[in-house]
């Protein structure tokens, strides 16, 4: 029977627990859209990683908050 692989879309992951540190290819997905948010500008690939670690770091813990109507159209 054939293994079905998870998606690996931001849309469909799931929340890491607590103690986990974000996995390198989070922390590569994140820079990712930093770079992308900034213009797409090359040259500033090891502050990007560095921002996405930091920020994914801060995100630990922290209670994910559901979208609601109201926020989504703030």
């Amino acid at each position: 029977m054939a293994k079905t692989m998870e998606s690996s879309s931001p849309a469909t992951q799931k929340p890491r627990a607590a103690s986990n540190p974000p996995t390198r290819e989070e922390i590569a997905l994140r820079a990712y859209h930093i770079y992308l948010k900034r213009g797409a500008t090359p040259g500033n690939e090891l502050e990007d990683w560095m921002q996405a670690e930091r920020q994914l770091i801060g995100e630990i813990g922290k209670p994910h908050r559901k979208a609601t109507a109201k926020s989504a159209t703030a």
